[in-house]
């Protein structure tokens, strides 16, 4: 703890400021209920209510209040996008290091079914799977997981065929060690850092495209607060100059470009080297 301590006291101010955001939407995504002045589908007033000291950000369109739906939507839209960007990495990962440690045809094969799927563009593939399974919000994490760990796969993959052939991995295939061990005690260890960095990064990219298939309507459905859906439900708002319904776009910009800066910072720390 002392070191993480200081790591953090000698990182950068862009760092700094990343973490700090990002626990700040921590703190409000797991205390929404307790901070949420009302309800998460509760009518409040009539829609499109003027701010005020009831209700400091407004009310939208069916008369419920919008700093409400924020806190709701941090819970709802950042904690899907968390557990797709996991399951993506468990799925990818683990598929693409076991890949290169079997090697042969089996390498071949999941290389090639990963190429397929990557051909595809990644909001048309995931509307295409949504619309065949119906949406829930199981079903919106499976799909964002399966659509989002073939880009996983290739560069576990990539970076576990710079170890496989290490010395220790062959010492340890000589000593009749199993494909889990291997994989989790031998490659998994070396690759831990990159695959780190990939995870703040594809989690931006899930929690971008979560927002952008409940702007479609095919995220998260009513009355379920979302960032995404709620820029299309008061998007009337800014035809009368009111940049209120800009909100939830702001809050997913904010924590997109926080992620990166903490990324960034991870990556030079991670390299041994430090911003000034």
């Amino acid at each position: 703890m002392a070191r993480v301590a200081t790591n953090i006291r000698a990182a950068p101010l862009s760092a700094k400021l990343g973490l700090l955001i990002i626990l700040a939407y921590a703190i409000v995504a797991i205390f929404a209920p307790v901070l949420a002045p009302y309800g998460e589908s509760e009518i409040v007033g009539t829609e499109f209510d003027l701010p005020s000291r009831m209700h400091p950000l407004g009310t939208d369109n069916l008369g419920r209040d919008m700093l409400s739906r924020l806190f709701w939507g941090a819970r709802n839209t950042v904690g899907i996008a968390l557990a797709a960007t996991i399951l993506a990495f468990l799925i990818g990962g683990t598929l693409g290091i076991s890949a290169v440690v079997i090697g042969g045809w089996g390498d071949e094969i999941l290389a090639r079914s990963a190429d397929v799927f990557m051909a595809i563009p990644q909001l048309v593939f995931a509307l295409f799977l949504l619309t065949m399974f119906g949406v829930s919000i199981p079903v919106l994490i499976a799909v964002i997981a399966f659509v989002d760990s073939t880009r996983v796969f290739r560069l576990s993959r990539a970076l576990a065929m710079n170890v496989v052939h290490a010395d220790f991995v062959e010492v340890a295939r000589l000593r009749g060690e199993k494909l889990p061990w291997i994989v989790l005690r031998e490659v998994l260890p070396n690759v831990t850092i990159p695959l780190i960095a990939e995870f703040g990064l594809r989690f931006c990219f899930v929690f971008l495209l979560i927002s952008a298939l409940s702007f479609l309507g095919l995220g998260l459905q009513p009355p379920t607060a979302d960032w995404g859906a709620m820029v299309r439900e008061n998007s009337t708002l800014i035809s009368y100059g009111s940049m209120l319904p800009l909100l939830p776009a702001l809050a997913i910009a904010l924590l997109t470009v926080s992620v990166n800066y903490v990324v960034d910072w991870f990556i030079h720390l991670a390299g041994g080297t430090q911003d000034d």
